[in-house]
């Protein structure tokens, strides 16, 4: 934690010139960034392992139900094809769990008390959403910063909103995979999870706001990038209505 928090001064230093008093604020905003371009490289075996997943739903798919009466010859089933295909049955999952440890500590640094001092424009790093309406209100200078970093997170959320929703749509006929019960309400539901952020940017200090903002924003447009080959065209308003009827 004090190695990431002297980096973070170090980066204030440097940026000190060009930043004034919000150094501390683009730092936040920097390291955070090369934080996530650091592990870039586990995202990226995530999104193979969740590719190769998605690409074997089908063939597991007709294995079940060749097998439903048989579990021991099902799960020889299984082994064989992951290693026919050379995909792990947990690709994915360990590069994800690996990222975990590095989003905790950098949340608990700019959670906590070392940013208390700094400040970004008029708002300071270690307040909340509910200081900077007790002075000055929702459009006061601290109040202002709020508003564009919720205005942030509402375009970034309204963007991913629309892709998972496109996503989710299309996974059935992707995958070959029988209905799952509840998978309506889950497709539902699913999508409004990007607007979550908004609360998180509302209760914790300006800080971690700052670093959870960044990281949404990269986490999304990562998530763009990788997965852009598993991702329909969108219809124009017209065609898909016509589809509909």
């Amino acid at each position: 934690m004090s190695v990431f928090a002297s980096l973070v001064e170090q980066l204030a230093d440097l940026l000190q010139p060009l930043f004034a008093t919000t150094a501390t604020a683009a730092a936040i905003v920097l390291f955070t960034l090369l934080v996530r371009l650091a592990i870039h490289p586990l995202s990226r075996a995530a999104a193979r392992g969740q590719k190769a997943r998605t690409r074997l739903a089908p063939q597991l798919a007709e294995l079940r139900t060749r097998h439903a009466e048989n579990p021991e010859r099902l799960k020889k089933a299984v082994m064989e094809l992951h290693a026919k295909e050379k995909v792990s049955p947990f690709a994915g999952c360990l590069p994800s769990l690996l990222q975990a440890p590095a989003f905790l500590l950098m949340y608990h640094l700019f959670a906590g008390d070392r940013m208390a001092g700094h400040s970004l424009f008029a708002a300071p790093l270690g307040d909340h959403w509910a200081d900077a309406l007790a002075h000055g209100g929702a459009f006061g200078p601290a109040g202002l910063v709020y508003l564009a970093l919720f205005a942030i997170v509402a375009a970034v959320a309204t963007f991913n909103f629309r892709r998972t929703k496109r996503q989710l749509a299309a996974q059935p006929l992707d995958t070959g995979l029988p209905p799952t019960p509840g998978a309506d309400t889950i497709n539902k539901v699913m999508p409004l999870l990007s607007f979550a952020t908004l609360v998180t940017v509302a209760v914790v200090p300006l800080a971690a706001a700052l670093y959870v903002v960044t990281s949404t924003t990269w986490t999304v447009l990562e998530r763009a990038v990788l997965f852009r080959d598993q991702l329909p065209p969108e219809q124009p308003p017209m065609k898909a209505l016509a589809t509909r009827t």
